[in-house]
């Protein structure tokens, strides 16, 4: 291995497997030498790519010329693997949610620290290029003070794949996709939730959630909707904020959205009744053109450095994580209070790990 390389052995060669080593592919010092998986048919794709086949995973913890594992497994092993790997001195990348509790992450944090070994969970959702444009739109207040945040990821495909519809291996979207969206969203509002409210859906009779909504209440003002469903046929916008001087929306992946402002260089302009229905309404009729001004979603804040990156520098011990274990804990945590809340129908309060 070349002085400034790190070697990654990549466990779990499916979907996400895969697809991290072609990401590694361009990252500047880490390098994908080889793949543990159980099943036959991966073991041939990762040869195929042309990785080494490791028979089992004590074998790729007692590679000397390794020093990453990455895990991508599903999410019931991941306790299990990690730690093991720690205490092989080997740094770790997991791919998220990285534990089913939060117990259980506190128990691989403290072998972290006990090892001094690395460890960094995959929440690569924090580069989404949406994103980015909503979390700048709140930082430099862009339609004024954010006071309302709508976060919403829809599909009409059901619960993806085998495992992920099983409660004993961690399925369910909560899980799945709700680790995103609500790691996103504290990442972007730097603000202690007050209250947290819930409800799963199980509308495709599975034993896991096929989908869920969550209200988040944060003391700085700000209001969250996070939602993701998979039984949308007709998907409501990714994005929708409301601040103090306007409206942005963004509807989808492809970035087509728009922000609208108040023309701060007109005075207020009565609005003219319009026909809604069998009534007249003023409350609910359109602003005047001269009253508003249309423009384009801003550019999207800037990470420093890829995920990837990010890792290495970590390691050779000249940067700081972007994705703080303290943050991937507060998530587990709100988590663990979206599922109380669902069950108990009340919301939760003085929870947060903020």
């Amino acid at each position: 291995m070349n002085q400034g390389q790190h070697a990654v052995v990549i466990v779990g060669y499916g979907g996400m497997g895969s697809y991290h080593a072609k990401l590694i592919g361009q990252a500047n010092s880490l390098r994908v030498v080889g793949a543990y998986d159980i099943q036959t048919d991966r073991q041939e794709a990762a040869v195929q790519d042309g990785y080494r086949n490791y028979d089992s995973y004590a074998s790729v913890l007692n590679d000397t010329m390794v020093n990453t594992v990455l895990i991508a497994t599903p999410n019931d092993v991941h306790k299990e693997l990690v730690i093991e790997a720690l205490k092989a001195g080997k740094h770790v990348i997991c791919e998220k949610p990285v534990a089913l509790s939060v117990a259980e992450f506190r128990e691989m944090v403290a072998v972290a620290e006990q090892t001094g070994q690395i460890l960094m969970v995959h929440q690569n959702r924090r580069w989404d290029e949406d994103f980015r444009i909503i979390k700048q739109m709140y930082d430099q207040e862009t339609i004024g003070g954010l006071f309302r945040i709508e976060s919403r990821v829809h599909g009409a495909n059901g619960i993806p794949g085998d495992w992920r519809h099983l409660e004993q291996y961690g399925g369910g979207m909560l899980l799945d996709w709700g680790v995103h969206l609500l790691d996103q969203l504290v990442f972007m509002v730097d603000s202690k939730i007050t209250s947290i409210s819930g409800r799963l859906s199980y509308i495709l009779g599975d034993e896991v959630d096929d989908g869920f909504e969550a209200i988040l209440e944060f003391e700085n003002g700000v209001s969250a909707l996070v939602e993701v469903g998979t039984t949308n046929y007709i998907p409501l916008p990714r994005w929708y904020v409301k601040g103090t001087e306007g409206t942005g929306i963004i509807e989808d992946w492809s970035l087509s959205g728009r922000v609208v402002t108040r023309n701060k260089d007109v005075g207020r302009i009565e609005p003219k009744p319009i026909q809604a229905g069998v009534g007249l309404t003023k409350t609910m009729a359109p602003p005047s053109e001269e009253a508003t001004i249309t423009e384009a979603l801003p550019q999207p804040f800037e990470h420093a450095s890829s995920f990837y990156d990010n890792y290495v520098a970590v390691v050779e011990g000249t940067g700081v994580p972007i994705v703080r274990n303290e943050e991937v804990l507060r998530v587990l945590n709100i988590i663990e209070a979206i599922f109380t809340s669902a069950r108990t129908g009340q919301a939760v309060r003085d929870f947060d790990l903020y």
